[in-house]
């Protein structure tokens, strides 16, 4: 039977959800606060110069295949992949960095020459991680997160350790060299923890980056964004923007409107692809799933502080995607997780996609995007932007052996105040909620309201967590939810 449904945000998960609502049949009406669709993947266009200004990595291509081929469609119908070649670097010292290659032999090769013995080893590691892959990726993760039971099987069962020992002990036991442990530990990173709080499970994080390859785009992550919006439309989805929501009206226990910029837009259903703790504060307090005090006890997965930088010349020496571990690295990670402070020496990555995409900035010059992770709920100024925009870019002239200062057209920071302000982010949060063992699966908030009916929600704070691909799968799992709810009906 056909619904009304009202969706509340438009970044990913929202934008897949919308897309699998509207193949079921149902008016599928999508409200973004922002002038501009995406959510925390928006575009920034400045003087020639163009910034995704939030997720700037495409891994896990399959996620994006299997969304597309849902709806009959291929990637390729509406965006042109690049991978990339290295795929990244990661700078220990003054030009002293190693460059991940875009295929797995090549990787132990270099492994090999700083570490005897080591490529073996990592081969064996990444085909271990490769059967974590295939069993999260391709199956646990498309399970809603109702049941501890889905985590049950036989495959599960056989790797049943690996829930209860980490990442970072694991890489320890295999590889002695620092260097190579920490590009081991990066990618679990994109969960929100640390990796010695990282399940070893979790471990499909490195098949996915050594396994399938860092790609890009062409003409950047917003294109997967058009993509989603184009699809969306071809199924009947209606957009509006500048839409702010005010209230989630609840009558009988049932969520029957929404209240945009003082207007009541009645509906059958209402799904938040918003930040999910803002989302409960526009329910009067007695429909509140999770109270202030759940929120407070939870693991969140860092802020940060964001530069988009116009430079008024080309940058040597650099690739990409660079990660800057020139720094103590563990106790930047003590400074976001374990005494939230701003680092006194932080790492940081830096991403120029001008390199691989000539429409980023104008001819001759180069588009910049840096990024230090911060803790969460930190404090923000625009003093301590200035002051550690000085130090990455004082490290990164050093470390890539040239002179950028004087070569800056403009830049453009974006910290934890901004991330509330755009996306009533909870404290300011930028990748969500952390994958930690008590914070996975059906440990997660619910994508379906305990309190109100007809009340769902998706996204990074629900199952099954941070990143662009779980997103998409968010939306797909909250919309399989509200399908068999209307069945059963």
């Amino acid at each position: 039977m056909r619904k009304n449904i009202t969706i509340i945000g438009s970044g990913f998960s929202a934008l897949s959800a919308a897309c699998y609502l509207a193949k079921a049949g149902h008016k599928v009406v999508v409200f973004e606060k922002n002038a501009t669709i995406g959510g925390r993947a928006r575009q920034l266009k400045k003087d020639g110069f163009t910034f995704d200004m939030g997720p700037s990595w495409y891994w896990m291509p399959d996620v994006f295949d299997r969304f597309f081929a849902d709806f009959g469609k291929k990637t390729s119908d509406y965006y042109e992949l690049i991978k990339l070649s290295p795929a990244y670097r990661v700078y220990f010292g003054e030009n002293e960095f190693i460059a991940i290659a875009d295929n797995l032999a090549e990787i132990e090769a270099t492994f090999e020459s700083i570490e005897e013995g080591s490529g073996k080893i990592l081969h064996e590691f990444i085909m271990e991680a490769k059967s974590n892959y295939d069993i999260a990726i391709k199956d646990l993760v498309y399970r809603p997160g109702v049941s501890p039971l889905e985590l049950v099987t036989v495959e599960t069962t056989k790797k049943i350790g690996q829930f209860f020992s980490n990442i970072s002990r694991d890489v320890r036991k295999k590889f002695k060299n620092e260097r190579l442990i920490q590009i081991l530990e990066f990618p679990v990173l994109f969960l929100g923890a640390k990796p010695s709080d990282t399940p070893s499970f979790y471990s499909f994080m490195n098949y996915a980056d050594f396994g399938m390859g860092t790609w890009h785009p062409k003409t950047g992550m917003f294109d997967v964004v058009r993509a989603m919006e184009s699809l969306a439309r071809e199924l009947g989805v209606t957009f509006h923007t500048n839409s702010n929501i005010e209230k989630i009206i609840v009558e009988n226990k049932t969520a029957t409107a929404i209240i945009v910029n003082g207007e009541k837009i009645t509906s059958d259903l209402v799904l938040s692809g918003a930040d999910y703790h803002h989302t409960e504060t526009l329910l009067d307090k007695d429909y509140r799933a999770y109270s202030e005090k759940y929120w407070e006890s939870r693991v969140f997965a860092p802020s940060s502080l964001l530069f988009y930088v116009g430079f008024n010349k080309k940058i040597e020496n650099i690739s990409h995607h660079a990660l800057f571990f020139d720094v103590d690295f563990y106790q930047h990670a003590k400074d976001i997780y374990d005494a939230p402070q701003w680092p006194k020496e932080p790492l940081f990555y830096a991403n120029f996609p001008s390199l691989t995409d000539k429409t980023a900035a104008p001819q001759g010059m180069e588009s910049g995007f840096f990024l230090i992770p911060l803790a969460p709920g930190i404090n923000d100024s625009e003093e301590l932007r200035e002051e550690y925009f000085n130090k990455i870019i004082d490290r990164f002239e050093k470390l890539t052996q040239q002179s950028l200062k004087n070569n800056i057209i403009f830049k453009i920071a974006f910290c934890k105040n901004d991330f509330v302000e755009e996306y009533n982010s909870y404290k300011g949060n930028a990748y969500g909620m952390a994958n930690t063992l008590l914070q996975t699966a059906f440990l997660r908030p619910k994508l379906k309201s305990k309190k109100v009916r007809n009340l769902y929600f998706t996204g990074q704070l629900t199952v099954p967590g941070p990143g662009v691909p779980p997103a998409l799968i968010s939306g797909k799992l909250v919309s399989d939810l509200i399908n068999k709810q209307f069945l059963d009906q």
